[in-house]
């Protein structure tokens, strides 16, 4: 069975990380942490390149996940990237107007009405966003 794949995605500083960590407890799902991942592969490379290379070993980790549910937490800042990315659930944090980076900002295509996006978040609420989420996720799950 493949995973559900969930991607977490909006500007440094939006709340990604946070939101991602509490929903990832909720359904017992595996986090990737696009930083987290970086590391890992020793791969600090922002150019576009850079940016489609992580795009793609975020989609590869995400599939060879096993758990029932896996939480990529990315930037993604791209419309290319999310399509890369090929998330089942989307969820957009839009908190921020801007984040500290100034050619991520630059770069970051905010979700047009025709992407799908399952959730935007608009205000920093980890805690009751991601209860909020697991519960739908967990319900669709059981039909």
């Amino acid at each position: 069975m493949e995973s559900l794949r969930i991607l977490i995605f909006g500007l440094p500083g939006s709340g990604k990380t946070t939101l991602a960590t509490k929903l990832a407890k909720k359904l017992a799902a595996d986090h990737l942490n696009a930083d987290e991942v970086r590391g890992r592969f020793e791969d600090w490379d922002f150019s576009d390149e850079g940016r489609l290379r992580q795009a793609f070993r975020m989609s590869d980790l995400a599939k060879s996940v096993e758990s029932q549910h896996v939480i990529m937490d990315f930037v993604c800042p791209t419309r290319q990237l999310r399509e890369i990315v090929a998330a089942d659930v989307n969820i957009f944090m839009n908190t921020i107007v801007e984040g500290r980076f100034e050619d991520t900002n630059k770069l970051f295509e905010f979700p047009a009405d025709s992407v799908k996006v399952s959730y935007t978040i608009q205000e920093k609420n980890a805690d009751q966003e991601a209860e909020r989420i697991a519960t739908d996720l967990m319900t669709a799950d059981s039909r």
